[in-house]
């Protein structure tokens, strides 16, 4: 294994997710000495649209690097390289770099289309119908929440803000240009959310015009410097070091999307106690980065084409594998929605604050009471009358359907307490069949996936991990650094500054397991018959759909 750099080195992760910043300082060796948190401002103009202001979040940026590294104690100049991941959000900018609007409302400080946003389902679908080679390396079908399906409805819906755009970014490459001064695009971002084909290293250009964008790409608004993952762009600017309390030593990394970030920060322990990094080990693991919706991250040395899920994608996430992707457009936040729309929420949100706790502990607690007294030898039992479809927000993978709708088969007029409990554990069951559903999609095409990397907001909940662990039968292992995605990020700001050769032996550095959750046998012909249910409630309403269709 390599070597770090001497002396005490340190570097910055910043991870920009949908609703907050969050900056962590590392060590070059992989610990965490600071770490601070931020929240960000989100518009909802219409139903299904989300937007954010760029400016907004470059400034909870510079105000979380600088308390984490005040936190760490390091000293400004000790800090030798950042990286920068975020969501896949759609950024623009005039020929000034000024905000330019996305928004119905026509404000320029509503610049950013959430990755969340589904405004362009009309687009995605228009371009699904065309024979397109890039839709190959997707999945088959391109997404509402890529970048060519919200260009095209930004081309046709708001043709001034098309006319006056100088810069479209990804949101990582907009943050690592604000902070190095160079416009240089992520192979991450790129690959995965704008069609180009990295394998190849081009742009198909004929695909854009054939949608119709044939002013894009134009090497202007999307250039065509697009550069691996941790790669070195150069010193932070002046006026960025300032704002960010640091210096112009400290080196800039080509960044990543956030769920990317979290497998970079994860896969490392599959190498874990090896001297070398060998590509076949990853082959046998899959990262899950839990969060407002899912991402499942999965590596291998040959390229894998799975119907429904994203890619094969080349040097997306590990350095000359192909990434499969794996997702769930609603996980973290469907669970919220599951427990704070029920006339029981008021109640028990008044029961946490009174005991000091969160809402999601008073749940695990009465669901453990439920078990106990029906005298069920496990508290997954608790729903077999009830049952959850968790495509809420449409199914990101392997059905690639955004017109999909979640399902709750069950309910009664129960408005008790034991009701939000009950429905809260068959939405998180929901979640996990949704990942057993991916990784079943995957194994079926050659991959041999049999243990669960995991990170994210979902992991800090033992009922979570518990259900995860034995709706897929598998063991789910932890980061030591719980904040896995921010350890992502630092690794590139790692590799860029030089403290190892290459982003692989980053990886391997500073990435370690923690603890691991084995699954329950006992409960695996339960869960056998709840998948079967769960697959069914799909095919239910497509038929449904199918039977209302012209009507």
């Amino acid at each position: 294994m390599a070597e770090a750099i001497e002396g005490d080195k340190y570097v910055i992760g910043v991870d920009v997710g949908t609703g907050s910043v969050r900056a962590g300082v590392f060590t070059v060796a992989g610990e965490r000495r600071g770490l601070s948190v931020e929240p960000i401002q989100m518009w909802r103009p219409q139903a299904q649209y989300a937007e954010q202001s760029s400016e907004d979040i470059w400034r909870a940026v510079c105000k979380t690097v600088r308390e984490a590294v005040m936190q760490s104690g390091a000293a400004k100049d000790s800090i030798v390289g950042i990286g920068f991941d975020a969501t896949c959000s759609l950024v623009v900018l005039d020929e000034s770099d000024r905000p330019v609007t996305v928004s119905p409302t026509g404000r320029d400080e509503q610049n950013v289309i959430v990755w969340m946003d589904h405004r362009a389902t009309p687009e995605a679908d228009a371009i699904n119908q065309g024979d397109y080679e890039v839709l190959r390396y997707v999945g088959g079908k391109i997404s509402p929440e890529m970048e060519p399906p919200k260009l095209l409805w930004l081309k046709r819906h708001l043709p001034q803000t098309w006319a006056r755009a100088g810069k479209f970014l990804d949101l990582a490459d907009f943050l690592t240009y604000r902070a190095a001064g160079r416009d240089v695009r992520s192979l991450c971002t790129n690959v995965c959310k704008w069609a180009y084909l990295g394998h190849e290293g081009r742009w198909d250009k004929d695909f854009y015009a054939a949608v119709g964008m044939d002013d894009l790409p134009d090497g202007r608004r999307v250039t065509d410097t697009v550069r691996p993952l941790g790669e070195r762009i150069g010193p932070l600017t002046e006026d960025a070091a300032a704002h960010l309390g640091l210096t112009t030593n400290c080196i800039v990394g080509v960044g990543i999307i956030d769920a990317h970030a979290g497998g970079l920060g994860l896969l490392g322990a599959a190498w874990e106690g090896s001297d070398t990094a060998d590509p076949a080990a990853l082959e046998t693991v899959i990262a899950l980065i839990g969060g407002t919706s899912n991402c499942h991250m999965a590596a291998s040395r040959e390229p894998v084409f799975v119907p429904g899920v994203w890619g094969p994608y080349f040097g997306a996430m590990v350095p000359e594998m192909w990434l499969t992707e794996g997702g769930q457009s609603a996980a973290g936040g469907l669970i919220d929605y599951a427990v704070e729309n029920n006339a029981a929420y008021p109640a028990l949100v008044r029961e946490a604050e009174e005991r000091s706790t969160t809402v999601y502990a008073l749940l695990n607690e009465r669901v453990a009471a439920l078990a106990e007294a029906r005298g069920l030898a496990h508290p997954a039992f608790l729903t077999r009358d009830l049952h959850v479809l968790d495509y809420h927000l449409g199914n990101r993978s392997p059905k690639s359907d955004p017109h999909a709708r979640g399902v709750v088969d069950g309910l009664s007029l129960d408005q008790s307490p034991d009701s939000i409990a009950l429905l809260y554990l068959a939405t998180v069951q929901a979640v996990a069949y949704g990942t057993r559903d991916i990784i079943a999609a995957l194994n079926a095409r050659g991959f041999s996936i049999s243990k669960i990397l995991v990170t994210g907001g979902g992991t800090k909940n033992p009922l979570w991990l518990r259900e995860h662990a034995d709706a897929t039968g598998m063991p789910l292992v932890l980061g030591r650094e719980s904040e896995s995605v921010l350890l992502g990020a630092a690794i590139l700001g790692a590799a860029a500054s030089g403290a190892y050769p290459s982003v692989t032996a980053t990886m391997q550095a500073m990435g370690r397991s923690g603890e691991t959750i084995a699954h329950d046998p006992a409960t695996r012909a339960y869960h056998d018959a709840k998948f079967a249910v769960y697959k069914e409630l799909y095919a239910e309403q497509n038929r449904h759909r199918e039977m209302m269709r012209g009507v």
